[in-house]
């Protein structure tokens, strides 16, 4: 099977639904989408959290992270820890977890190393994400770190898949690659139940273009890939423009830029952290 007839089946079964997700995806998942009601009651939350015993000592590692606890007061127990992070934090922690599990089950070392990068860049743009639409966009910084956690996830998908179907990641020269990935990605989307603003988000990033004044969730998204210092290994060459480069700076000047990578670096150390527990 060449890779044009691979990219087919799988988008193919990917239209039909008939997507594969690893055992420990299918877990994190189940919470995810308990969590997506924000009137689920705490016992419940705590409940759900304490059956995925990876997913509780992530939790309370997050809570207990410079990125949330703020005082420097620990946090021993997952009620605290839920109470301290708020379930849209979760929400997003479950949907990390989801995201980092696609990538744990490559044997393939070169694919691994890609999803690897894949995760670095992801982290980086969900916590940029996040500090820019609170300090530039307006947009809720809670959904801003959530649709940057999930960006990338039908690359994440591709590359579960890929041990499956050698040369699917090739250069691609008749670039009709693009095309079949949206629809991957739009599916893997639809079985994990991102909500549809962040899915519309997410697919305009493609061929999407900052807004002036920037003030959407996909201009978040855009500016969080346009400074994120680690690049999707997935990425589509795309030219940056000096009329875009003067957009970016007339929101983001260059001391703006270092105080917001610098916060940044420190919230992806402390979700790396997390994850790693």
């Amino acid at each position: 099977m060449n890779k044009l007839e691979a990219f087919g089946h799988i988008a193919a079964l990917a239209i039909r639904g008939d997507l594969v997700f690893p055992t420990s995806v299918n877990a994190a998942l189940r919470v995810q989408l308990a969590l997506e009601d924000p009137d689920t009651p705490i016992d419940e939350a705590i409940r759900l959290v304490l059956a995925e015993p990876q997913l509780a000592a992530r939790t309370v590692a997050l809570a207990n992270s410079a990125m949330f606890n703020r005082s420097g007061s620990t946090v021993t127990n997952v009620r605290a820890a839920i109470t301290r992070v708020g379930y849209h934090n979760l929400y997003a922690l479950a949907a990390a977890m989801v995201v980092r599990q696609f990538g744990s089950k490559i044997a393939d070392k070169a694919l691994r190393e890609k999803a690897e990068q894949l995760w670095q860049h992801t982290v980086h743009v969900s916590c940029l994400a996040r500090l820019i639409a609170r300090d530039v966009t307006e947009v809720n910084p809670d959904t801003a770190l959530f649709a940057g956690i999930v960006h990338e996830v039908g690359g994440f998908y591709l590359l579960s898949r890929a041990d499956e179907f050698p040369g699917l990641l090739e250069p691609d020269p008749d670039n009709w690659q693009p095309a079949s990935e949206e629809i991957i990605t739009r599916e893997v989307m639809n079985k994990l139940g991102i909500p549809e603003p962040v899915a519309s988000a997410i697919e305009g990033l493609r061929d999407g273009f900052l807004g002036v004044p920037p003030e959407s969730l996909l201009d978040t998204l855009l500016l969080a890939n346009h400074f994120a210092p680690v690049a999707s290994p997935l990425a589509q060459p795309r030219e940056e423009t000096p009329q875009a480069e003067s957009v970016v700076d007339l929101f983001i000047d260059e001391e703006m830029a270092k105080r917001l990578l610098a916060e940044a670096e420190k919230d992806v150390a402390s979700m790396n952290a997390a994850l790693l527990v």
